[in-house]
């Protein structure tokens, strides 16, 4: 069940599973997608596995606090604040934190800001963002920007953006249902689409990528069209004793076929 949280001035909504006395995995998606693009039957999955899991909606997505058009009004680091007081909020000391594609800079702010309550680390498809990596794949298709006054015409622009995304690994009906539930629960879907991109893009105050002491773990996609694999070669490189899971032929994301081999590395430690 969904439950709403005040969290640093704002709402979060979010949804739990499993037992609270496991070990807490806290699930973090990227840029624009709420708690829904970690799917119930994942989350189910490694609760499980013994793990109580926690995801929900960052801020701008969702049911949690929307803010107007092109003003979001807050920074990664805020972002990073909010993981911290909804694990406030649930009693959880200290959580396996899970982050996927730009919040890998949430999760890196968490590593080394609030250390004491991170127990391990997990970028999925995610990046350092340093200078010198290659970009998209050429074969990316240019999707440019729907008409969000046309909900159908939405809903196809996102379907087709999680197919590029995908390398193969695409269900339509998975992805349209995925999408249709995601707009019809978000405050303001226009706004979900573009806040992230406007936000304050800041980092840990305390250092960088070499200073996370917990264990870290990095999965990426050999056939990532937008982050390509140097990219999680980068992650991994940049933290000491960090360890690379290659996932050969997944794309940008965590499809369904490698659900088994993700429960079991964030689950086998």
């Amino acid at each position: 069940m969904e439950n709403i949280y005040e969290v640093n001035g704002i709402e979060l909504c979010a949804e739990t599973y499993g037992d609270p006395a496991d070990p807490a995995v806290l699930l973090i998606h990227g840029a624009t997608a709420s708690m829904l693009w970690w799917d119930s039957r994942l989350c189910t999955e490694l609760a499980a596995r013994g793990r109580f899991v926690i995801r929900y909606d960052q801020r701008d997505t969702g049911r949690s606090t929307s803010y107007p058009l092109g003003e979001p009004g807050y920074a990664m680091s805020d972002l990073a604040a909010d993981a911290v007081g909804l694990l406030d909020a649930l009693g959880i000391d200290k959580a396996h934190v899970v982050a996927q594609s730009m919040s890998g800079g949430t999760a890196l702010i968490l590593g080394v800001d609030h250390p004491s309550r991170v127990a391990s680390l997990t970028f999925v498809s995610t990046s350092t963002g340093d200078e010198g990596l290659p970009g998209p794949s050429p074969d990316m298709p240019h999707l440019g920007t729907p008409d969000f006054a046309d909900q159908a015409a939405v809903e196809e622009y996102v379907v087709r953006a999680i197919e590029a995304e995908a390398a193969g690994h695409f269900d339509e009906s998975v992805a349209r249902a995925l999408v249709v539930e995601d707009m019809a629960r978000t405050t303001d879907y226009e706004a979900a689409m573009s806040n992230h991109y406007a936000m304050t893009f800041d980092g840990p105050r305390n250092g960088s990528f070499a200073d996370l002491t917990m264990p870290v773990l990095v999965m990426h996609g050999d056939a990532d069209p937008l982050l390509p694999l140097p990219h999680g070669e980068a992650v991994r490189d940049a933290v000491p004793g960090a360890r690379l899971v290659v996932l050969a032929g997944m794309g940008h994301g965590l499809s369904a076929p490698y659900w088994k081999t993700f429960v079991d590395e964030v689950t086998g430690r």
